[in-house]
């Protein structure tokens, strides 16, 4: 059975887990209304999608 010899420090377990962390969430300022949103993602408020409208709301 494998077994480690030694005790991993908290270097090496730090170095280990350093991609393990949460991206940024991709929120832009919508140009017309000047509201944060989230990218490729349709304007609730507004309906637009990519300066065309897309909802009727």
């Amino acid at each position: 059975m494998a077994v480690p010899k030694r005790k991993t420090s908290k270097s090496k377990r730090n170095q280990r887990r350093s991609h393990h962390k949460v991206s940024d969430v991709n929120i832009v300022e919508d140009k017309k209304t000047g509201e944060y949103k989230l990218s490729h993602h349709v304007d609730l408020k507004s309906g637009f999608y990519n300066g065309k409208k897309i909802l009727d709301i």
